[in-house]
């Protein structure tokens, strides 16, 4: 490693392997600790509002949840507060224009399960037993409607249960007049989609019995083994309500983010591959100019598994002393970033970045494989007809 070949070529070849598995490491690694960060940051807005567990139906969209059920629940010692929610399509009308919406009726625990009130720019979160509503952002947009403006009060529609036609639509319909009290900001999709009420005005809106509601939302102690509890809670409501934490809750953006991540490592090892190969052409470089040295060596009786193990041991040692200084060099961006936040997404907003153990170790073990593959096959054009051969 540290020796300087008589030939300047060879050197300055070994020069180019070395940078070049410093740069696949640094930069698999930067691009990795780029998209934790990238991830981190959307699901912390998709989470906001979300329970650390959430019981919900598997049959139709309610169930009866009785005082037995409450009484079991209220002795889980891990359980910090439960939130009896009760959720459904709408249609929200203002001022001449109509909106498909949905309702989430909850109670006084609610925003102290969630952090609801965390993403409530404008206005403040609703009072039990009112007709007060807090609408998302995109709602009261659709349907030009701000915080406790009385002149544009908004009235919230759901067709009544039964059979039959409708005769009348005045008589098809349960209505409830609301005044909204606060706009919330947490994503495009939950701003275009939801207006909370109290539990109450849901419960009337939809004819639901007292005990009757759609879903129960969880929030934990710190420390509380979640598997535990969410087991004691599905044996408690029965086979007809599954329990699911925020990673079930958020599936299909836990996928797609993860599937992003897999598609993105494996272009970057890709890329990081091509440049370790460099390895392989330095080696075989070496071996030709150590050709002599190795005719020495195989007439003194060294075998030739022996002269391998020199050219694997070498290219090894130049992916593994150039992985960690890679490694060192991507922290050091990563951590550039994540203080002084250099490369913007807008000019209020730096570019997320996330240091992770797990990255570090992915990276090591990618660069170290592809390294020692590239070591294994240029070591083997050491052959006895190769030394022997004038």
């Amino acid at each position: 490693m540290r020796s300087k070949s008589s030939n300047n070529a060879i050197n300055f070849i070994t020069i180019i392997a070395l940078i070049g598995v410093v740069l696949g490491a640094a930069s698999l690694f930067v691009v990795l600790s780029g998209f934790a960060g990238l991830k981190d940051f959307t699901l912390q807005f998709s989470t906001i509002v979300d329970p650390d567990l959430k019981a919900e139906t598997t049959i139709g969209k309610s169930f009866i949840f009785n005082e037995t059920q409450q009484e079991q629940l209220n002795t889980i010692k891990d359980i910090a507060l439960y939130s009896e929610v009760i959720e459904e399509r709408v249609i929200v009308y203002s001022e001449g224009k109509n909106y498909l919406a949905s309702i989430k009726g909850v109670d006084g625990n609610y925003n102290e399960v969630s952090n609801i009130e965390s993403v409530i720019p404008h206005g403040s979160w609703l009072e039990q037993k009112t007709n007060q509503i807090v609408a998302g952002w995109g709602v009261s947009q659709n349907l030009s409607f701000g915080v406790l403006d009385y002149g544009k009060a908004v009235n919230i529609y759901v067709p009544k249960p039964g059979k039959g036609q409708i005769t009348s639509t005045k008589n098809a319909f349960n209505t409830v007049r609301a005044i909204n009290v606060g706009i919330f900001d947490v994503n495009e999709k939950l701003n275009d989609t939801y207006l909370y009420a109290s539990i109450s005005l849901a419960r009337r809106l939809l004819n639901y019995k007292p005990n009757q509601i759609s879903a129960i939302e969880f929030k934990l102690k710190e420390g509380a083994d979640e598997a535990a509890i969410k087991s004691q809670i599905q044996n408690i409501l029965g086979d007809t309500v599954t329990v699911k934490n925020r990673v079930q809750l958020n599936d299909a953006l836990y996928k797609m983010l993860n599937s992003e991540n897999l598609l993105i490592y494996l272009l970057l090892t890709l890329v990081s591959a091509l440049l370790i190969f460099n390895v392989i052409g330095s080696i075989i470089m070496m071996i030709l100019e150590k050709k002599p040295s190795l005719n020495t060596l195989f007439n003194l009786g060294v075998p030739i598994k022996n002269m391998r193990k020199i050219f694997f041991l070498q290219g090894s040692a130049i992916t593994l002393i150039g992985c960690v200084v890679g490694l060192c060099l991507g922290f050091l961006i990563v951590l550039v970033q994540q203080t002084f936040g250099l490369v913007p997404i807008t000019p209020a907003l730096a570019y997320p970045v996330s240091i992770k153990l797990e990255n570090f170790i992915l990276v090591f073990i990618t660069i170290s494989v592809l390294g020692i593959i590239s070591s294994k096959i240029s070591a083997t054009r050491v052959t006895e007809k190769l030394v022997t051969s004038s």
